[in-house]
This record gives structure tokens, C-alpha cells and sequence, in this order.
């Protein structure tokens, strides 16, 4: 019996650092990625190259916007930026997903 509930403890708590990591990704590294993703459709040919500067101005702008927001709060993003900028990078990520299987290629 103990042992069902060591398990049980282990899932439990493997499952929360799993979700404490994903809520844990910082706006850098979530920019990161998504050039990484972007980098791998132009170069898989599944964005196009209307579509890659597209997404990419649009990530421009967001990183100016992020910045510009730091450079206001003494390098810190308060709450509701934090909130705003996880939104924006949410239709950023979802529009590169779609130019990526959109069935344009290059």
C-alpha cells in the first residue's frame, strides 16, 4: 500500500513541476522559440517568403513593444504586460502554425 501511494506522490508532484515549468517560460525564451520555429518553415519551404516577413514585422513590433515597456518599469514587465505580451505571442505563435500548413510553399 505504501508503495501505491510513493507513486501516486510521484505522479502528483511530477505533474505540478510540469506545469510550474510550462507557466515558467520567460517572454525571451518563448521569442527565442519562435524564431527557431520560424527559421525551420523558411527553411522546410513551408512559409513563404510574403509570409515570413510578415510574421517577422510583427515580431519586430512586439519586441519593440516589450522593450519599450522594460525601459518604463526599470527593466521589468508589471503583471498586465506580462499578460498582454503572453497574448500576443499566443496569435503570433498560432499564425505561424497556420502559414506553416497553409499548403503554400516556396
Amino acid at each position: 500500500m505504501k508503495t501505491f501511494h510513493r507513486f501516486w506522490m510521484a505522479a502528483i508532484l511530477g505533474a505540478s513541476l510540469t506545469v510550474v515549468n510550462a507557466s515558467a517560460q520567460t517572454v525571451n525564451q518563448r521569442r527565442e522559440n519562435q524564431q527557431d520555429r520560424i527559421a525551420q518553415g523558411v527553411k522546410s519551404g513551408q512559409l513563404t517568403a510574403g509570409e515570413t516577413a510578415n510574421v517577422e514585422s510583427k515580431e519586430a513590433a512586439l519586441n519593440h513593444e516589450v522593450h519599450n515597456d522594460r525601459s518604463m518599469n526599470n527593466g521589468k514587465l508589471t503583471p498586465g504586460e506580462r499578460a498582454q505580451v503572453n497574448r500576443q505571442q499566443n496569435r503570433l505563435s498560432r499564425q505561424v502554425y497556420r502559414d506553416k500548413h497553409n499548403g503554400r510553399t516556396q
